[in-house]
């Protein structure tokens, strides 16, 4: 079944053909997301782990925070970003830096629903001056401090390298915090397509005769 919004009168035989053969697959592409998205909530929540101690800026003063104070009365989760600082890289990643400028713009939407931050490996100091350069307003940064979550769950290695991606951490019924689901930038080979989704970026581009490329964001232009 197709549809006529968008579509001009007239169109030659070719493009109608091509056009018809696109909403097709847009359409099975649509479902294909939400059986995933149904798989992924089939998740059963028994992966439970400690209550770990992260650090974070307050008050211009370092503090300890436990994941547990990431949460609170409600049964909302806990969204973790893992932006690509700290570790063996010195330098912020432009990439996650063009995603966390889209963060930081629908955190009030996002924050009716799930509690948000960006998780780094890095100096939350240094990197709070970042955020502030960038414009960021409304941003949580946490930062590992001594805790090698990151490198249990994949997202730094032995050497210190960090690789961008997202995990979500829920209670179980018992109280216990549990971690959900993960998921990488990287996703089955080296390219940023496992985090498509959660950057609309890619998508305007998509929809374009030259798409996506190989481009790739800058801190400025």
């Amino acid at each position: 079944m197709t549809t006529t919004v968008g579509r001009l009168a007239g169109e030659s035989p070719e493009y109608a053909k091509v056009r018809d053969e696109i909403q097709e697959a847009e359409i099975a592409l649509r479902d294909q997301r939400e059986r995933v998205a149904e798989l992924r909530r089939g998740l059963p929540h028994d992966q439970v782990v400690a209550d770990e101690t992260f650090q974070e800026i307050r008050d211009g003063q370092l503090a300890p925070v436990k994941l547990s104070e990431l949460f609170d009365e409600s049964d909302k989760p806990v969204v973790l970003m893992h932006f690509m600082y700290g570790g063996s890289m010195s330098s912020p990643c432009p990439m996650c830096t063009c995603w966390a400028d889209g963060y930081d713009g629908v955190l009030p939407h996002l924050e009716q629903k799930v509690h948000f931050a960006v998780f780094i490996a890095g100096d939350p100091g240094l990197f709070g001056a970042y955020a502030r350069a960038r414009g960021w307003k409304n941003l949580r940064v946490v930062a590992a401090g001594e805790s090698d979550l990151k490198r249990r769950l994949g997202f730094e290695n032995e050497e210190g390298g960090q690789q961008p991606g997202v995990s979500v951490f829920t209670r179980n019924e018992a109280g216990e915090i549990v971690h959900f689901y993960s998921q990488s930038a990287f996703y089955g080979e080296p390219g940023f397509r496992g985090m498509d989704l959660l950057n609309p970026l890619w998508h305007f581009l998509d929809v374009t005769p030259e798409g996506r490329g190989d481009f790739f964001p800058a801190k400025q232009y």
